[in-house]
């Protein structure tokens, strides 16, 4: 039955309602054939085609000889078909009959061919084929069985479109005999921290606006422990010899500050 036929009990314009819209007949024909394995209902389904179009293709040139090859070739399968037809009736039939009936038949079919040229070729010069298509084709159901088509194909009642994204390329290329998973992108390494500023060397003069450390004096004493020692000992001193002025008595010399008369000489008196 022609796909075109009228459905029986329906109108011409009640295919039902659109669950479904693909831009070629054969992804079309797909989900009819997931309808009907989901037990939805044949008669329910419908394919219309919106935004029809003619192709015409042109196969090639037409001429004489192209006419009588394509008659010959047309009045062979006639002839085969009427020897076989001599041969169930005339078992005994020979084979001359046989081979002349085939000849009969291919002439018949070059005459003919060459015949329609000669009318068209004024017309027509060429050889085409036609072509009847579509934008995109939309898949439809009958009220009954909606609910149970868009079950089968999808919760949205629409085809899912999927957009492609453009893959990021990793920052890295993939290092050799490393094992990526198709689909996935490489990883990416992590990101590498700044190089540390490298210090001014003494050399160089100061920029404008850096601080600049003051640096230490040679003739500076070297710690506070040493300045407090120097000036415990200076105060000690200090009060000695003014308690000793104090009392009267003169200062008893140290033995390390008496002369040294080892050698047998006498101190020098003033």
């Amino acid at each position: 039955m022609s796909m075109f036929a009228q459905r029986p009990g329906a109108g011409r314009d009640e295919v039902g309602e659109k669950i479904a819209s693909f831009p070629t007949y054969e992804q079309a024909q797909k989900a009819v054939s997931s309808l009907i394995a989901g037990e939805v209902p044949a008669r329910d389904i419908a394919i219309v085609g919106s935004g029809l179009r003619s192709i015409e293709r042109v196969t090639g040139r037409l001429g004489y000889a192209t006419a009588a090859r394509s008659g010959a070739l047309n009045g062979l399968m006639l002839g085969l078909l009427f020897a076989f037809i001599f041969v169930l009736g005339q078992p005994t039939l020979q084979i001359s009959l046989f081979v002349g009936v085939l000849l009969v038949g291919m002439a018949l079919g070059m005459l003919l061919s060459l015949g329609t040229y000669s009318i068209v070729r004024r017309r027509r010069d060429f050889a085409s084929v036609m072509q009847v298509a579509a934008d995109h084709y939309d898949v439809c159901v009958a009220a009954p069985s909606v609910h149970k088509a868009r079950g089968i194909v999808g919760p949205s009642g629409a085809p899912r479109t999927v957009v492609s994204r453009p893959t990021a390329s990793p920052a890295d290329p993939p290092q050799y005999g490393e094992r990526i998973t198709p689909g996935s992108t490489a990883p990416t390494a992590p990101p590498r921290p700044p190089a540390p500023i490298a210090a001014p060397s003494s050399d160089e003069p100061p920029r404008y606006g850096e601080r600049i450390a003051p640096k230490p004096s040679a003739a500076e004493p070297q710690d506070d422990g040493a300045r407090g020692d120097a000036a415990g000992n200076a105060g000690a001193g200090h009060d000695g010899t003014r308690g000793a002025g104090a009392s009267g008595e003169a200062p008893t010399a140290s033995p390390a500050d008496a002369p040294d008369t080892t050698d047998g000489s006498r101190p020098t008196e003033r």
